[in-house]
């Protein structure tokens, strides 16, 4: 409310200013058009010409003041969007005026939104600045590659997009020059990272990669249990127990909650007298 009022006396002390200048512009015209004498000049004529005013415009402050009270009146949902925003692109750090002077988000003025942002798991408050927390804190390439490293199953591509900036340019880089492996599963629904172990890098004879190709693997898994028993490992599945579990369940009768019972329909008194009209051999004598 405060600022609205304060737009509208800004309104109002334009349009003064604006009738103001009008009527000094009508006047110095008056002057410079009123009949004299060829050859004299008046004692009160204007030394030079006699240029139109413009009309002083004040549309851009009016806009911007504008701006700053949608701002401020949006949800507390969109101006941390505006804040988080700002701390991603930008990777600096920024104090709450530092961030209403970008954003026009008052953290000090909003409680909300100021316990909301120190709360936030992608921004970083040391009493003083906030700034953006990526789930990596990671500076380069060195330091990516260092992290794959450390990750013996893979590093999901998704924990590292927010890093840095270039951070998925330097994991293409990484990935051409063959010191990672960067793998899309269709499973997962996620890309992995892979460190490639220059000690796993070893040559297979072809006549291995023959017999591996031509080796054919059982199709059903109680097959596939029993060959590796044969070779002497103790397998991670039991095939033939959870089959017989689930004809168990599969078998065993449904049995409804107390929570799933339906309500029964109360009878209106249209519905009274049609009750029973479907069973009329009950009513035979």
């Amino acid at each position: 409310m405060a600022l609205n009022d304060r737009l509208n006396k800004f309104k109002q002390q334009q349009e003064r200013c604006q009738n103001t200048l009008s009527s000094i512009f009508a006047s110095q015209t008056s002057i410079s058009t009123s009949k004299h004498v060829p050859g004299i000049q008046p004692v009160n004529a204007p030394l030079a010409p006699i240029k139109p005013l413009h009309p002083i415009k004040f549309s851009n402050d009016t806009e911007r003041l504008q701006h700053i009270n949608s701002v401020r009146k949006s949800a507390v949902g969109v101006q941390i969007k505006l804040v988080v925003e700002l701390l991603y692109k930008t990777r600096q750090s920024f104090t709450a005026k530092q961030v209403n002077e970008a954003t026009y988000v008052d953290i000090h003025g909003n409680k909300a939104v100021f316990d909301s942002l120190r709360n936030n798991p992608k921004v970083l408050f040391d009493g003083t600045r906030f700034s953006y927390k990526p789930k990596h804190i990671l500076t380069g390439r060195d330091e990516l590659l260092g992290l794959i490293k450390e990750k013996e199953c893979g590093l999901p591509v998704e924990d590292i997009k927010d890093a840095y900036p270039s951070v998925l340019e330097d994991l293409q880089a990484l990935k051409a020059s063959g010191d990672v492996w960067w793998l899309s599963s269709t499973q997962s629904q996620e890309d992995m990272a892979y460190f490639n172990d220059p000690r796993y890098n070893i040559t297979v004879d072809n006549d291995l990669k023959e017999l591996f190709l031509k080796t054919e693997l059982p199709r059903d898994m109680l097959d596939v249990e029993k060959e590796i028993k044969k070779s002497g490992e103790k397998p991670m599945t039991n095939t033939t127990k959870r089959r017989a579990l689930a004809q168990i369940l599969d078998a065993a009768p449904k049995t409804k909650t107390k929570g799933s019972k339906k309500k029964q329909r109360r009878l209106t008194g249209k519905s009274k007298g049609l009750t029973n009209i479907h069973m009329p051999e009950l009513f035979d004598a």
